[in-house]
């Protein structure tokens, strides 16, 4: 492994606000890499143009910025880094990797009758590989799809250790641009880390599963693999982890009732096994930090 000192990144996706769950990721995330001597970066996973709400990016940085978080350079949006991605797809289908696919959502839930992975959805069952030469001769809109080996894929996690899948069983080929062009995320977070220089990405563990598959894609275009760390999340009172549907615990909304920062760092640092600083943001905890401190298995939010 490289002596240099890491890159990290934040990359939140302005979808909804950012809760508590989202603040202990984002100052594991931090704190790794600030404690090397680091830099860190800030990313805005806004390629998903429907589900993106406004306001949400100021509404992010602020809260970032009231844990006491910082980053080096500008902030980066997917939304505008478009000819990149192409490039990266023209690349995969020029190498005989990719390939138009028509199916539908619900033609796929039918035909899904094996057990499903643990995206909670079965293997493509590979209708379209080998169907059509190019999106034109579809005939209507196509996906493209990335075309999976068959074996064992693995890697190993900075926290949990080793990890294999068999992306040909669990997965199947699975989507690099959607039916209306636009880079999935898997492969735009592929192109960005590489892009960016990345070297750690540190993220909830339920994202274990989009590792593997960009892990692929970079050996697919050529890319180095980061250091990849996954870290427990954060539940409610009922064991579920907490979602921005639900609004739950929103920093904003915890903000607006007057809790203090601090506290939520607070909460964060001890939760992750550093000693209880007392008041203080995010650098309060930087001399303490420490990987191998952090608790396995998920995390009860606190109740304010």
């Amino acid at each position: 492994m490289s002596s240099s000192p890491p890159v990290g990144r934040l990359a939140p996706s302005p979808t909804g606000r950012l809760h508590l769950g989202h603040a202990r990721t984002f100052l594991l995330a931090w704190w790794s890499v600030r404690a090397r001597g680091g830099r860190m970066l800030l990313r805005m996973e806004d390629l998903d143009a429907e589900r993106v709400r406004a306001g949400m990016e100021d509404l992010a940085l602020e809260d970032l910025r009231w844990l006491g978080l910082d980053w080096d350079g500008p902030v980066v949006r997917q939304s505008e880094r478009g000819p990149l991605y192409r490039a990266a797809l023209a690349q995969l289908a020029e190498a005989g990797r990719t390939y138009p696919c028509v199916c539908t959502r619900k033609e796929l839930a039918s035909a899904q009758s094996a057990p499903h992975g643990a995206d909670g959805q079965g293997p493509y069952p590979g209708t379209c590989r080998g169907r059509y030469t190019s999106r034109r001769d579809a005939g209507r809109d196509a996906a493209l799809r990335f075309r999976v080996a068959a074996g064992p894929v693995g890697f190993t996690d900075g926290f949990e250790g080793p990890f294999e899948e068999d992306l040909a069983r669990s997965v199947g080929d699975f989507p690099v641009a959607r039916r209306d062009g636009e880079p999935a995320y898997q492969l735009a977070v592929v192109v960005d880390d590489a892009e960016q220089g990345v070297t750690e990405v540190l993220r909830g563990d339920d994202l274990v599963p989009s590792t593997v598959r960009q892990k692929v894609l970079q050996e697919a275009l050529g890319l180095p693999h980061p250091r990849w760390v996954h870290v427990p999340l954060v539940t409610d009172a009922a064991g579920r982890r907490l979602a921005k549907r639900a609004d739950d615990l929103a920093l904003a909304a915890l903000r607006e009732a007057g809790v203090a920062p601090a506290e939520v760092v607070r909460w964060a640092a001890v939760s992750c096994g550093l000693p209880d600083r007392g008041e203080g943001l995010a650098g309060a905890y930087l001399a303490d930090f420490d990987l191998d401190r952090l608790p396995h298995g998920s995390v009860p939010a606190p109740t304010y």
